[in-house]
């Protein structure tokens, strides 16, 4: 596999986006070669099922990351109540601090869904989103200059136990709204960007009609610009997902997914139908949007 986890152009694009003319800082750009070893790191773990110890073993590969990249994370502990009974979940929340205290908040899940009789290890779902999110607060570490505050929410729990339904799924996302709620600080929360099921090899985002237009408006044109547009799709669908609380209590927000995935919950879901390209162009296209979110917040 070693052998197809970096491709050619994606060490060209890296590179030019590193350099800088003479006397400039040099940035980081998004590696798709780190962002694939994080989906191997998970896959590698097995299934990671909300309340097990392999769900724990992926959240402490999170936190090992992020304090590798001198980022500072807290763990949000909470009990889920599910169809199953009470389950223990945990999200990981990583702050990036900004001029600003407002956030703009990144998030994805990294718990796999519960089948009994199968094994299901969930490359794309949702271990190529969390890998994403890891490498984005690598690079968004390095910035100079951030106006709002960027917070990485590693949401446990988005897979429903039975049956999703809106009590049966986005468990983490919805406690991590409402304790926001309690806690005074739901205002401050500017944006939400929700990556899910981003790394397979025919990645085809379609715009979501539950996510807000101006962010999706901006994310589609930032990814026409860079000439991705065959991975992002004028066509329209519904999605439910981590965003929904955060749409319910009126943040805006967008969702990244490939919902079209043929080896959606299913045991094919494997680290083979992973492609370091597709994980570089989402992993560019968010990188590129956000200082237009930015100066879009700035004047509102």
């Amino acid at each position: 596999m070693t052998t197809h986890r970096i491709w050619p152009w994606s060490l060209v694009l890296s590179a030019a986006l590193a350099c800088t003319s003479a006397g400039q800082v040099r940035q980081p750009a998004f590696d798709s070669a780190k962002a694939w070893d994080h989906v191997r790191a998970q896959v590698g773990i097995g299934p990671r099922v909300a309340g097990t110890p392999a769900n724990t073993a992926a959240r402490q590969h999170i936190l090992k990351t992020l304090a590798a990249a001198g980022i500072k994370a807290v763990e949000q502990p909470f009990t889920a109540s599910t169809p199953q009974g009470p389950v223990a979940m945990v999200n990981v929340i990583a702050t990036l601090p900004g001029s600003r205290p407002e956030k703009i908040v990144l998030g994805s899940h990294f718990d796999t869904k519960l089948f009994r009789n199968a094994r299901f290890v969930g490359a794309n779902d949702g271990a190529s989103s969390t890998a994403a999110l890891l490498e984005l607060g690598r690079v968004l570490a390095a910035r100079p200059q951030r106006p709002f505050t960027t917070e990485l929410v590693f949401f446990d729990g988005e897979e429903a136990f039975v049956e999703w339904s809106a009590t049966d799924s986005t468990y983490g996302s919805r406690h991590y709204v409402s304790a926001a709620r309690t806690a005074g600080t739901l205002k401050g929360i500017r944006a939400f960007l929700l990556l899910d099921m981003i790394g397979d090899r025919s990645l085809a985002l379609r715009r979501d009609t539950n996510s807000t237009p101006w962010l999706t408006d901006i994310v589609w044109n930032t990814a026409r610009r860079l000439g991705h547009q065959a991975h992002f799709l004028a066509e329209a669908t519904t999605i439910e997902d981590d965003h929904i609380p955060f749409v319910q209590a009126g943040v805006p927000s967008l969702d990244l997914i490939d919902l079209e995935y043929e080896a959606w919950h299913t045991p094919n879901d494997t680290i083979e139908q992973i492609s370091a390209r597709s994980l570089q162009v989402v992993g560019d296209v968010v990188l590129a949007a956000l200082p237009e979110i930015e100066q879009r917040l700035l004047k509102n």
